[in-house]
């Protein structure tokens, strides 16, 4: 029953937020507000500075947080004793449905401006109110995925840019052929957030809800063509199936051992640290899509700026939540000051004009970023995201270790059945 109680929240946390709300007005006569933020972006508290300085009646402190991970378990240790949690945290999109299960976010709906919506791409905004008409948070950064190539290798090769999946695996061809040291890029068994993203862009959504319960869709057509298709090219032996992040693929990236990556709008980033001999011949383009003319993309990382359900100011934590993360002059700071690529995608346009140094090669790469955030695809994630996680390490490793299609394939199929198997022995309901 408990478990029900909780999936409820899900679906229907409006209501209680009315009546959080409601006993949670702003004690202006005792001097400012004093908000309290979880986070851990970097510099973010000079972003915040700029809002100080400006709303001497609402004040933020950033507490600075180890990282996504350990926040959000401190969050719900200090949700489940009653005290301690602040008023804002930030929380990777895949941890909303975790944080709203445990009553640890509150429904912002009735006190966020509804024009708010507009700033951002519908899959970022879908991200943030499970596909209701709750709002659970305030995008903050994306993740779009990007396709970067190593622009002199393609030309010496005559390869032009794929612009489908079917391209992608002809030039993945051409490079291995011309030299067998070479992949256009690699499978990697531990990144699920990383595959989730080709999934989302191939039109998949692993969870939903279905009035009071969730369903599972991992093992449906969409996931099983992503992973049919990369499992292929694994067996065929055109694609590496090296992990990212390890010294190999790191070294290859340097090298040019590994000609492309399939990545997201942060890639320049890691490339710069791993690849610096490299710098300014890698270019990056729309990710290839699976029919010609389509425009569809996927999400790899990315945050929110959530209000607790034990915050003591809710109108204040909206207001400056909405301010942080949609006004210009703010949005600004956000790519400057802490570096990451603003969710609100007018403003990051605005924002962002020169491109990273170590694609300076690349004037466009902004305008290029712009048109993979708008393309973002809905996806819903559930609220046992890390079990699936970590099925798809364990299960995509072995699949990787077979290098055939056919494990590809049934890596999906068992990541399924731990997915829902886990949700029903919690005690939530599946459909």
């Amino acid at each position: 029953m408990r478990a029900l109680t909780r999936l409820a929240a899900v679906a229907t946390l409006a209501a209680v937020a009315l009546g959080a709300a409601g006993c949670s007005a702003d004690p202006a006569d005792d001097g400012p507000v004093e908000l309290n933020y979880w986070a851990w972006a970097p510099n973010l508290e000079q972003v915040v500075e700029i809002w100080n300085d400006k709303n001497p009646d609402i004040q933020v402190t950033v507490n600075k947080q180890d990282g996504g991970d350990p926040a959000i378990t401190k969050l719900l240790t200090a949700i489940k004793a009653g005290n301690g949690a602040p008023d804002l945290i930030q929380a990777e999109y895949q941890k909303i449905p975790t944080l709203v299960s445990s009553d640890a976010l509150l429904d912002i709906s009735d006190t966020v401006d509804a024009s708010v919506a507009d700033e951002f791409s519908e899959g970022t905004w879908n991200a943030v109110t499970l596909g209701g008409d709750a709002i659970y948070a305030i995008p903050q950064d994306s993740g779009p995925m990007m396709f970067y190539y190593r622009a002199d290798i393609f030309a010496d090769l005559g390869i032009e840019v794929p612009t489908t999946w079917e391209e992608y695996a002809e030039a993945a061809r051409t490079i291995h052929e011309s030299d067998d040291t070479k992949f256009l890029g690699t499978f990697s068994a531990n990144d699920a957030g990383w595959f989730a993203g080709l999934s989302q862009q191939a039109g998949a959504s692993w969870w939903g809800v279905d009035g009071d319960a969730w369903s599972v869709d991992i093992d449906e057509e969409p996931t099983q063509k992503v992973a049919e298709y990369w499992g292929g090219l694994v067996e065929e032996g055109v694609i590496d199936n090296k992990p990212m992040y390890t010294p190999e693929w790191n070294a290859g990236l340097n090298d040019g051992s590994q000609v492309g990556w399939v990545s997201s709008v942060w890639g320049p980033g890691v490339l710069a640290g791993n690849a610096p001999d490299t710098a300014g011949q890698w270019e990056a383009a729309l990710v290839p899509q699976w029919n010609a003319g389509d425009a569809a993309n996927g999400n790899w990382g990315g945050s929110t700026t959530a209000v607790t359900t034990q915050s003591d100011h809710v109108e204040a934590a909206v207001e400056f939540a909405t301010w942080l993360n949609t006004d210009p002059e703010a949005v600004a700071a956000l790519a400057d000051v802490s570096g990451i690529y603003p969710a609100a995608t007018e403003a990051a346009s605005a924002a962002l004009s020169d491109p990273p140094e170590f694609i300076s090669n690349q004037a466009d790469f902004y305008a290029v970023a712009s048109e993979a955030s708008e393309q973002v695809s809905s996806f819903t994630y559930g609220p046992n995201v890390n079990v699936a996680f970590s099925a798809y390490n364990d299960e995509f490793a072995k699949a990787a270790d077979a290098k055939t299609q056919s494990a590809f394939v049934g890596a999906v199929t068992q990541m399924q059945s731990i997915t829902v198997d886990d949700l029903e022995k919690t005690g939530f309901t599946v459909k």
